[in-house]
């Protein structure tokens, strides 16, 4: 029985699962957002039997031979076998309400979302993709930030990414960056708010570092709920925050909206 009931992480109400699914994971009675799965992200929002996963046999390594509690090569198969993903990422073409495009989705169950340098170079090949093929880039974040096992390499991929998001830029290619939660740490302070548009849900905490360490830093008491999508929109960190019942008919729109522009 314990499987078919779970507990809203906000309103704290014993919720019927099925119940939640159906609405999309979110809450019913609050619309909190619950997490969801990369896989089923893409089958949310892409047309359905549109799309094909791409990049999928990109594989991280151990450079540096990193352990702490585990080996970061048993950690990541360990992953590996939970996600049934290689990394904290899949990507896909496919179309959207008939627009074709790019769609890169990171999964928090691998490794907390984590970029290492599989994560960089699947981002890096879905820009180059959608500079070669003409056709607009959607990225779905949700990580705690760079990789620790993979130390510098990790922070490698924040330069990367960005460079290869700024040829789109100069082609005018559309890229729209969604955030979710969480989205942090070297995710946030590279690819994830890049965007042409940057587009959040309710209540998604965005930031880089964690309060303690900004208030430690600024010698601050810092608002209450600062680093959530709400507090960032009205301060103009971000373009809008949209329910995720509402998010495949908004792209749909925004696309369509950069294509009447580019056509002209």
């Amino acid at each position: 029985m314990t499987n078919l009931w779970t507990r809203c992480n906000n309103c704290q109400r014993i919720l019927y699962k099925q119940d939640i699914i159906d609405n999309l994971y979110v809450c019913p009675l609050c619309n909190f957002h619950f997490r969801v799965e990369a896989r089923e992200r893409v089958a949310m929002l892409l047309d359905p039997g549109s799309y094909t996963f791409i990049d999928e046999n990109i594989y991280p390594e151990d450079p540096l031979g990193f352990e702490d509690s585990l080996p970061y090569s048993a950690r990541l198969r360990e992953n590996q076998e939970k996600t049934s993903l290689a990394d904290a990422i899949i990507s896909a073409v496919g179309t959207i309400g008939g627009i074709p495009v790019v769609m890169a989705v990171m999964e928090f169950n691998f490794m907390g979302g984590s970029m290492g340098s599989v994560v960089g170079e699947k981002v890096t090949r879905v820009a180059e993709r959608a500079l070669v093929e003409k056709i607009p880039l959607i990225i779905i974040s949700c990580s705690g930030g760079a990789r620790m096992q993979e130390g510098a390499l990790s922070l490698m991929q924040l330069m990367k990414t960005s460079s290869a998001l700024a040829k789109l830029d100069e082609a005018g290619i559309p890229y729209i960056s969604i955030l979710t939660d969480p989205t942090t740490g070297g995710v946030t302070a590279s690819f994830a708010m890049l965007g042409d548009v940057n587009i959040a849900e309710p209540g998604a905490l965005i930031g880089f570092a964690g309060p303690r360490v900004i208030e430690q830093t600024i010698k601050e008491k810092l608002p209450k709920g600062f680093q959530r999508a709400e507090f960032l929109l009205a301060h103009g960190m971000l373009d809008d925050v949209v329910h995720r019942k509402n998010l495949r008919s908004y792209l749909i729109r925004l696309l369509r909206l950069f294509l009447n522009r580019y056509e002209k």
